[in-house]
């Protein structure tokens, strides 16, 4: 220290200040962002394909205006609702659109609060860079050229350029550290700089509403909309332990919007209601019959060349960017459930889609193992439960078996209890199929009749060290003319022959011991006029 302060008393003060810069500790730079004043989301509820937003402003005593600004451009000006504290009189209201700019940093999302930032951090690490250049700069010249480094006592010359050395190397050091730092902060900055050009905000307009209002003690005035374009799609995950028979089912909601506005740790609800759909359904129209009087003469003719040529593809204008795709009519449910988060949630406005849970259930299960060996010669793990009440509208599903992914299907409640989830493959079951050459041939009277027989045989092995309970499923031919007799032979007999109320499905239910086997065996005879072609439908 006391070497430092001998060169100190060499320098000029002009050098005495680049050299404190260079070595002094980095300011904290960093101050929070101004709070935006105006109003702020307080609830969002969210349905498919729309979203219903609310907005609160705080009034000042003896306020008689109030505006909300920076609205989506594309909020439906017919929902406009608003609500005010007792004592607040509220008159009529305006709506109107504006360029964004016209409103500076008011319209500022947290995506632009974020740019600014880091491009603020930037810049300061920029000039602390400057005053490090500035100050080495010096120390290399120091003592050259009639610098003051000539008066320096011949005792202290070392003692002085060991101090230059140590400033130097910390003023080189420090400078390293802020080139660092300005890496990284210029890595987070390129993402941000990318997304904000690829929303455009700065061209597109926003909406202001302005109310004419009377509030003498003050208040809050609530401002809800409509906006279309956000939404939320249900998800599910199933997780199965086979062990002890239990699923998990979780429900999941993927949300996304680029309404135009950051929905920023705001409560959020969703919704299972469609208020885009139509209120009512159609009504019957009278049913007149009639008999079509015959064309005139070359009118057919005229018709055809009156019309229009198909447009072509490439003559087509180009579909403006499409919102947020979520499949609005999987939502069959009655009435509307509502699922309201406990957290606040962020949702931006750039499309992203964001996962939120809500909620699991744990349900017992009843296991078995099927198999359509005519059609695919594998046998799958199947899981039956009764789906809880509630709305559950279908959705995209992950499925997990004993901590392993095993794969994705589409939930569908109705579906789910009737015929159960499906978990994959067991392979520790073999399924085999013997199918002898169909039998065909003449009988009857005078070989008036033609006569087919239909003969299929499966071999069912379970290599598992446990019994499992087997489900084969097998088709069976349905006659669909009077002329066509059909006689059906099972062995052993099946437990129906209408699954889930399917004519013409067979099922066969039973149990299988640890390392045993099975075989089924169907057989169909089916015969026809001879004069006649069968038509068969699969």
């Amino acid at each position: 220290m006391n070497r430092t302060m001998t060169l100190i008393r060499y320098l000029c003060p002009s050098a005495l200040a680049a050299l404190w810069l260079a070595l002094a500790p980095p300011a904290a730079a960093q101050g929070a962002a101004p709070a935006s004043g105006g109003s702020r989301i307080t609830a969002v509820k969210l349905y498919p394909g729309s979203a219903t937003v609310q907005r609160t402003l705080r009034l000042a005593a003896g306020a008689r205006q109030a505006l909300f600004a920076c609205l989506p451009p594309g909020l439906d000006a017919t929902s406009l609702q608003l609500s005010a504290d007792a004592g607040v009189r509220v008159g009529e209201l305006a709506l109107r659109q504006q360029p964004r700019e016209l409103l500076g940093p008011a319209c500022a999302s947290a995506l632009d609060e974020r740019i600014r930032t880091l491009e603020d951090r930037i810049a300061a690490l920029a000039a602390e860079t400057g005053g490090i250049d500035i100050a080495t700069g010096y120390l290399k010249n120091f003592g050259a050229g009639g610098e003051p480094g000539r008066g320096t006592p011949a005792g202290q010359i070392g003692a002085t350029a060991q101090a230059l050395q140590q400033g130097g190397q910390t003023a080189l050091l420090r400078r390293h550290q802020l080139a660092r730092q300005q890496e990284q902060l210029e890595r987070e900055l390129k993402p941000l700089l990318a997304e904000r050009d690829r929303a455009s905000r700065g061209d597109q307009p926003v909406s202001t509403v302005q109310v004419t209002l009377w509030a003498p003690q003050g208040g809050e005035l609530r401002l809800s909309y409509q906006v279309r374009g956000p939404g939320w799609q249900p998800a599910y995950r199933a997780s199965l332990d086979s062990a002890s028979r239990q699923l998990r089912l979780e429900r999941l909601a993927q949300v996304a919007q680029s309404s135009g506005e950051d929905w920023s740790e705001v409560p959020l609800t969703l919704s299972t209601g469609q208020p885009g759909a139509a209120t009512q359904g159609p009504l019957p129209r009278p049913w007149r019959i009639g008999i079509e009087p015959p064309p005139a003469a070359g009118e057919a003719r005229q018709r055809l060349a009156a019309a229009p040529a198909p447009v072509p593809v490439a003559a087509a204008a180009k579909a403006p960017e499409a919102e947020p795709s979520f499949d609005v009519s999987v939502f069959q449910g009655s009435f509307a459930t509502e699922f309201v988060l406990p957290q606040r949630v962020s949702v931006p406005s750039s499309g992203e889609r964001i996962t939120l849970t809500l909620g699991e259930q744990v349900l017992d299960t009843r296991l078995r193992v099927r198999t359509t060996p005519a059609l695919d010669a594998h046998a799958y793990l199947i899981a039956s439960f009764t789906t809880p009440a509630g709305v559950w509208p279908a959705g995209p599903l992950h499925l997990v078996r004993d901590g392993a992914f095993v794969g994705s299907a589409r939930f569908d409640a109705a579906s789910a209890s009737r015929d159960g989830l499906a978990f994959g493959r067991d392979e520790l079951v073999g399924v085999r199929v013997e199918r002898p050459e169909q039998q065909q041939g003449t009988g009857g009277f005078i070989g008036s009749r033609h006569q087919r027989i239909d003969s299929r045989r499966y071999v069912i092995d379970n290599r598992h060290r446990e019994p499992i309970v087997l489900e084969l499923l097998d088709s069976a031919p349905v006659g669909e003319h009077a002329d066509v007799r059909i006689e059906s032979r099972y062995q052993p007999a099946p437990q129906t022959e209408r699954w889930n109320e399917q004519k013409g499905v067979v099922a066969w239910e039973q149990s299988l011991a640890a390392g045993a086997s099975q075989s089924f065996s169907a057989e169909h005879v089916i015969s026809w006029p001879s004069d006649a072609r069968l038509r068969e439908r699969r």
